[in-house]
């Protein structure tokens, strides 16, 4: 390292970055191809406009642009004798007093802060005036659209037709605001924002020339917090080599310095979430909020996964530019979800943003944006909820049969139906069978007590009422899980017959998590219709039993014992499916033929088969090709 000191050190004053690496000509702006393009061949043909508008978000070039254009019209060379040119000398008198802000013929003007007509009127009564040293007067004004609309008026016959020796550069942030009278006097360029890999590789050059060492991925944090503007990158930069003690940017110190969550534990905390994981779930949330993340940020990067997990489930390659971990996580995730989940995610995320910033504790406001989160996943489809409002408009008719209607005599009092009172259990009922209640009730009060009823020849004895308390639940034991919420109502309907056509009726109802649950972690022990016993692998949610049992009971009207079991069980759904390929794999490699084109061909692999019991060209799902090389 050079033992010079550095600019800041001793007697030079320091300037900071943004203003050091201020472009000085048209070669060094980065991202704004097209407008370079456009002034470079407008000066060498001489075809210049009297008057320019440039527009973009903060940071992005415009008034820099503005005085390059103003040097690059009145440059006149280390010799005095050029024209206009797009690359100014840097040298000449011209560019050095623009450079250094005091030329005489070139003006900048802040519209912010001088807004009214008086001011414009003043700026109209010298342009009739020649320059006095330069080739053109130049009148830059920044943030244009803070005139008033009287100024904007007063400008508009002089911007229509200005003198030949007057230029007018306006630069402004906000284009809209600005009246269409004055945009049609103008030449309109639109700066774009600079894209992330431009600036990481524009940091990384500052970084070599401060003989600062940078970090990459510290780097790319930075370019990603300035959003596409230059000067805001570069003000970061500036910190962060300061945080680094001038000699290096590290990620750790630049992420604790922009409040950012990293990256890895953003992924845990989403997989979390959507997993049903509660206690998992808010302890990572305090973790990061420990470690100095913003909560709001958090929120703000769930969103951003979100976006980027949605955009990979229709377009795969998207994910080819980012980083190895977050390509491996990110494609297991869009194997897993839905766009129909992700998109309630990124619902619930969008307005959780707004939320967490406006709130008075920020820290609450994101638990509860997770908690809702948490239960999202446990929500039932805009599909379901038609196709159980259809299925309960369909049984209701026959409930709310009048009693006129009915033929047979009404029961005695003594057999009437003894409703469950209190508890979830009386709260579950069907509609059909609470009509069905207040059908026999009313039977019950048109038996007058003087009225001689018969009671028929063979009376069975009368069920036992039900019990008029929930069932209870044995928290002590983890192994069991018992469904809370019988139903009254017996099902019409067919109960699946084994545990892979129960997950294809999780499937048919696009309970897409449920079901990837339960292929992926339920070792099955035993099975019948109406009782399923499993162990859990070690990923499993905590309540998969109980989302299990209440989604059964819902679907087939039928209350289904759900229990955990500590013995072996099977393999999953999901290690079959390995198994069965990996068996036909292994069979179409062991063929005769296959291992005599493998010994004529060296080196070749099987990458693809085709079963042959199916007739179709498709391949399965698995394969990669139907060729091997």
């Amino acid at each position: 390292m050079s033992d010079t000191p550095r600019e800041g050190q001793g007697n030079t004053p320091y300037r900071v970055l943004a203003r050091k690496y201020r472009p000085a000509t048209f070669d060094d702006l980065i991202g704004q191809d097209a407008l370079v393009r456009t002034l470079t061949n407008a000066m060498h043909s001489g075809r210049l406009a009297h008057a320019f508008i440039l527009t973009g978000v903060r940071g992005v070039g415009k008034t820099t642009t503005a005085r390059i254009i103003a040097r690059a019209l009145n440059c006149t060379g280390p010799d005095g004798e050029n024209g206009p040119t797009p690359n100014p000398c840097g040298t000449c008198s011209q560019c050095t007093a623009i450079a250094q802000d005091r030329h005489i013929d070139v003006f900048e003007m802040d519209a912010a802060s001088r807004t009214g007509v008086d001011d414009i009127r003043e700026l109209i009564e010298s342009v009739r005036y020649r320059p006095v040293e330069a080739r053109y007067k130049v009148y830059v004004i920044d943030e244009v659209h803070m005139l008033s609309k009287n100024a904007f008026n007063a400008l508009l016959k002089t911007l229509e037709e200005p003198p030949e020796h007057v230029i007018f550069i306006f630069a402004t942030t906000e284009i809209r605001k600005v009246p269409i009278t004055v945009l049609s006097r103008c030449q309109r360029f639109d700066l774009r924002r600079v894209e992330q890999d431009r600036l990481e590789a524009h940091f990384a050059a500052i970084c070599a020339k401060e003989e600062v060492a940078g970090e990459e991925a510290a780097l790319k944090l930075i370019a990603r917090a300035a959003d596409g503007s230059v000067r805001d990158g570069l003000s970061l930069l500036d910190q962060a080599i300061a945080l680094g003690g001038g000699v290096k940017v590290e990620e750790s110190e630049v992420r604790n310095m922009l409040g950012l969550a990293d990256r890895t534990r953003v992924f845990d905390l989403f997989e979390a979430a959507l997993g049903g994981k509660s206690a998992e779930t808010l302890g990572l949330l305090d973790e990061l909020y420990r470690v100095g993340a913003d909560p709001a940020v958090v929120i703000q990067d769930l969103l951003e996964l979100t976006h980027l997990l949605s955009r990979a489930k229709l377009v795969p390659e998207s994910l080819k530019d980012e980083p190895e971990a977050e390509r491996e996580r990110g494609g297991a995730l869009i194997e897993k979800l839905s766009i129909a989940e992700l998109a309630r995610c990124w619902q619930l995320l969008l307005k959780g943003v707004d939320e967490v910033r406006g709130a008075p504790l920020p820290r609450q406001a994101a638990e509860m944006i997770l908690i809702r989160l948490i239960y999202a996943g446990n929500l039932p489809t805009p599909g379901d909820l038609v196709r159980r409002l259809s299925r309960d408009e369909n049984a209701e008719p026959k409930a709310k049969s009048p009693p006129s209607e009915v033929s047979t005599p009404a029961p005695p009092a003594s057999a009437a139906v003894v409703a469950p009172s209190g508890g979830a259990s009386g709260m579950s009922g069907s509609r059909g069978a609470r009509s069905g209640l207040a059908l026999d009730q009313a039977r019950v009060e048109e038996v007058s007590p003087a009225e001689d009823v018969s009671p028929p020849e063979e009376v069975s004895p009368p069920e036992p009422p039900l019990p008029t308390h929930a069932p209870e639940t044995y928290l002590d034991d983890p192994g069991i899980s018992i469904d809370k919420a019988p139903s009254d109502a017996p099902s019409s309907r067919e109960l699946p017959a084994t545990f892979e056509k129960v997950v294809e009726l999780v499937e048919s109802r696009r309970a897409m998590m449920l079901a990837n649950q339960l292929r992926r972690d339920v070792h099955l022990v035993s099975f019948e219709p109406g009782r399923i016993e499993f162990r859990p692998s070690p990923s499993a949610a905590g309540n998969l039993a109980q989302d299990l049992g209440k989604f059964l009971r819902e679907e087939t009207g039928e209350r289904w014992m759900v229990t955990l079991s500590q013995d072996g069980g099977a393999e999953t759904l999901e290690e079959a499916k390995r198994r069965r390929e990996e068996e036909k794999r292994a069979a179409a490699i062991a063929h005769p033929l296959v291992q005599a084109a493998m010994t004529t061909f060296p080196g070749a692999t099987l990458v693809g088969r085709r079963d042959k019991s199916s007739h179709s060209a498709r391949m399965p799902e698995d394969s990669e090709g139907q060729s091997g090389e």
